[in-house]
């Protein structure tokens, strides 16, 4: 038995982070059930491209904290890329987000969309708002809700809409009302929460390099996975060993938490996608000043692509391509692979370009679904753990939906309010 003042489960962002805020010196230990720590935030290098498990761009709003991490990445160039993003709708490039930006569609698509617009906003049209779908229609109408919100986000969360909360997204989801659509038309204004992001050279690691280097290598153990825990003795077992603790913090998949504690609870009120992730390089140039494409069309496998090599101006093509799954697919890696390939060229992204570098991963979770029912319950056991000396957070840790700024926040918030934050900005409040 291994006591230890407060034990980290998990040495992704939001684990690393709480030890970094905690700092040097300090009794805690730090668990990873890989060999390598990073979490969702690994990065492959290969045949010379740099990959992410998927498009992992950083987005502050909190300079502390990024110049602090900034600092702790010696060598790195660190670039400030204003976003390009576009939609791929009728064979031509519309700007992000669709909604503010109907004017760019064919003239018929476009009268439909502000049309629907402006009658779902009239006075005695007000439509319920009670989960994801009923917003989407309530506030932009039918045709931008089944021309592009509706199809994009079902492909993504792999769910129907009408499942999720209606702020399932929170503050990440782009609204705008009839006048910012309007205007838009003549001054645009595409700007988003994460309108601009920073990327290192050496991909999304780097972020993970600059936590770890503060925190003492012995604290770090990898390869050890958490197998239970004893809340009533505050003992935390392992596949080597057994921790007394007298705080436990964990990024743990919310449900996996509950299991692990042997708290009763439904299943059927946590539930998830994958996402699949290829990585892919290219022999030449492909498409430039673009980083993201969406693509609503469900004859599409994939949502989403990006492109890294557009981040920095590199010679050779080189994407992310994102596909959504129900979090009980079987998925034929091999198959969807080959769509990939083919729905890529049918887009006119690949053309004469030859692949010759690639890696895939399957994200399990990838996305929460954020429903009425999961969002009380979370609040109500995590209330109920804290009160126990178990403390959950992240995005997986806390069922929710947020960036990866906002898990280094929250571990500023919970090791300052256990009165543990000694080291870097955490300790401020920006």
């Amino acid at each position: 038995m291994t006591n230890v003042e407060t034990l980290i489960v998990g040495a992704g962002i939001s684990g690393l982070a709480t030890a970094a805020s905690i700092g040097r010196g300090a009794n805690l230990l730090v668990l990873e059930r890989d060999e390598e720590p990073g979490g969702y935030c690994k990065t492959v290098k290969k045949d010379g491209f740099v990959w992410d498990y998927s498009g992992h761009f950083f987005h502050f709003k909190h300079p502390d904290i990024e110049a602090w991490l900034k600092a702790r990445m010696p060598g790195q160039t660190v670039r400030t890329v204003a976003k390009k993003s576009f939609i791929s709708f009728a064979k031509r490039m519309v700007d992000f987000p669709f909604q503010k930006n109907i004017h760019q569609l064919p003239q018929e698509d476009f009268i439909d969309c502000l049309h629907d617009l402006y009658f779902a906003r009239q006075p005695g049209q007000t439509q319920p708002e009670t989960n994801f779908k009923q917003m989407l229609y309530a506030r932009f109408g039918r045709s931008i809700a089944e021309k592009f919100l509706i199809p994009y986000n079902e492909k993504l969360y792999a769910t129907d809409l009408s499942t999720l909360d209606r702020d399932a997204m929170g503050r990440f989801f782009p609204h705008a009302d009839l006048t910012d659509i309007i205007r838009n038309m003549r001054q645009p204004d595409n700007a988003t929460y994460n309108a601009t992001f920073t990327y290192p050279e050496g991909g999304a690691i780097e972020y993970v390099n600059a936590l770890l280097r503060e925190v003492e290598p012995a604290a770090l153990k990898l390869g050890e996975s958490l197998t239970s825990i004893d809340l009533t003795n505050k003992v935390a077992r392992t596949t080597k060993g057994e921790y007394r603790f007298e705080r436990l913090v964990t990024s743990a998949p919310f449900p996996k938490l509950l299991e692990l504690c042997g708290v009763p609870f439904d299943p059927a009120t946590y539930t998830w996608n994958q996402v699949l992730v290829f990585n892919l390089g290219f022999d030449s140039k492909g498409p430039k000043d673009i980083h993201w494409l969406y693509v609503p069309d469900r004859a599409r496998s994939f949502y989403r692509v990006g492109f890294y090599d557009n981040i920095f101006d590199s010679p050779r093509m080189s994407l992310y391509v994102e596909l959504g799954f129900p979090r009980d697919a079987r998925i034929d890696v091999a198959a969807e692979r080959s769509r990939v390939l083919k729905h890529l060229s049918d887009e006119g992204l690949v053309t004469t370009q030859k692949l010759v570098a690639e890696h895939s991963v399957v994200m399990n979770p990838a996305y929460v679904h954020i429903t009425k029912q999961s969002l009380g319950e979370v609040a109500r056991v995590k209330a109920e753990l804290a009160a126990k000396g178990v403390h959950s957070i992240g995005r997986y840790g806390g069922w929710t939906y947020c960036s990866i700024e906002d898990n280094i926040l929250e571990a500023r918030a919970l090791t300052t309010g256990l009165g543990l934050a000694k080291a870097w900005p955490m300790t401020k409040q920006a």
